[in-house]
C-alpha cells in the first residue's frame, strides 16, 4: 500500500495536471468558436463560385478543359488534412486510419499513389511507413488565411494538370457539432460532378470566351475547395481538442476524489494504530 506521502504527492501532481487541461480547454473553446464562424462565413463564397463555374462550364458546349474531363487513372493523389499537435482525441487517428485502409485496399505499390499532407501528424504518419509523400505543409495557424495554403493548393492543382496524378481525393474531418466530427472523403479532381452539385444555374455573358474564363476560374475553384476543407477541418480540430481536454479534466477530478478518499482512509488507519499502541502500552504498565 502506498504511503501517505506518496498519495499526497500524487494528488498534488494530478491537481496541477487538471489546471493545465482546464486552461487548454478554455483556449480551445475560444479557437473553436472562431473556427466555426470562419467555416460558416466561407460557405456563401463557395456556393457562389460553384454556381458561376458550373453555369459557365455547363453553358459552354465547346468547353473541353482537362480539369472537367476524366482520363485513365494511372496514379491517384490523396490530400489529407491533420493537425500539427496531438491532444485532440481521435481527431487525427480517425482520418489517418481511414485513408491508410483505403490505400491498402486500392493500391499494391507506392507507384500507384501520391500523398499530399497538410499537418505534421499526417506527414510523420505516412513517412514513417515509407509511403509516397510528395508534398507537405506544417505550421498552419489555428485560424488560417488563404495565403498560407495558396502555394500548396496551387501546386496540388498544378500536379493534376501536368499529369503527376490523374485523380485527386481529399480526406479531412468534417465538423458536425462540438462533440461530433465525421471523416469525409471527397473527390476533388477532375471536376466531373460540378454541374450536379450546383442546385441552380444562371446564364452569364462573358468576354472573351468560356475557355479563357474557365482556364482561370477552375484552378481557383479547386483551390477554394481545399481551403474550405481546411477551415472545416480546423473547426473540427478545435472542437475535438476542447472535448478531449474537458474529459481529461473530469477524469483528473475523479482521480483526485479517489486519491483523497484513499489518503483519508490511510490517515485514519495510521491514527487508529497509534491510539491502539498507546492504549496497549498503558495497559502493559498497569
Amino acid at each position: 500500500m502506498a504511503s501517505l506521502r506518496d498519495i499526497k504527492n500524487r494528488i498534488t501532481s494530478t491537481k496541477k495536471t487538471s489546471q493545465i487541461t482546464k486552461a487548454m480547454e478554455m483556449v480551445s473553446a475560444a479557437k473553436w468558436n472562431r473556427g466555426v464562424m470562419n467555416a460558416k462565413a466561407f460557405v456563401p463564397y463557395m456556393e457562389k463560385i460553384q454556381e458561376v463555374t458550373a453555369s459557365i462550364a455547363m453553358g459552354s458546349k465547346d468547353s473541353n478543359h482537362p480539369m472537367l474531363n476524366s482520363r485513365p487513372v494511372k496514379k491517384t493523389g490523396y490530400l489529407v488534412i491533420t493537425s500539427d499537435r496531438g491532444l485532440a482525441g481521435a481527431y487525427n487517428s480517425n482520418v489517418l486510419r481511414q485513408l491508410y485502409q483505403t490505400i491498402q485496399k486500392r493500391h499494391k505499390s507506392n507507384d500507384e499513389f501520391a500523398i499530399i499532407a497538410i499537418g505534421r501528424v499526417g506527414r510523420d504518419f505516412f513517412q514513417s511507413r515509407g509511403m509516397n509523400v510528395v508534398l507537405d505543409i506544417v505550421g498552419i495557424a489555428d485560424q488560417p488565411s488563404f495565403s498560407e495554403i495558396q502555394d500548396i493548393a496551387s501546386n496540388t492543382v498544378g500536379m493534376f494538370s501536368d499529369g503527376t496524378f490523374d485523380e485527386l481525393y481529399i480526406y479531412y474531418s468534417h465538423y458536425l457539432s462540438a462533440i461530433s466530427q465525421e471523416v469525409t472523403e471527397k473527390k476533388l479532381l477532375p471536376l466531373t460532378d460540378i454541374g450536379a452539385a450546383s442546385t441552380k444555374l444562371t446564364s452569364y455573358e462573358f468576354e472573351p470566351n468560356a475557355e479563357e474564363i474557365l482556364e482561370v476560374l477552375l484552378p481557383q475553384y479547386a483551390e477554394s475547395l481545399i481551403y474550405g476543407a481546411l477551415l472545416d477541418s480546423k473547426a473540427s480540430e478545435h472542437a475535438a481538442r476542447m472535448t478531449a481536454m474537458r474529459n481529461a479534466t473530469d477524469n483528473a477530478k475523479e482521480l483526485i476524489n479517489s486519491l483523497s478518499l484513499s489518503y483519508n482512509r490511510a490517515r485514519q488507519a495510521a491514527i487508529t494504530q497509534e491510539i491502539t499502541e498507546i492504549v496497549g502500552g498503558a495497559a502493559a504498565l498497569e
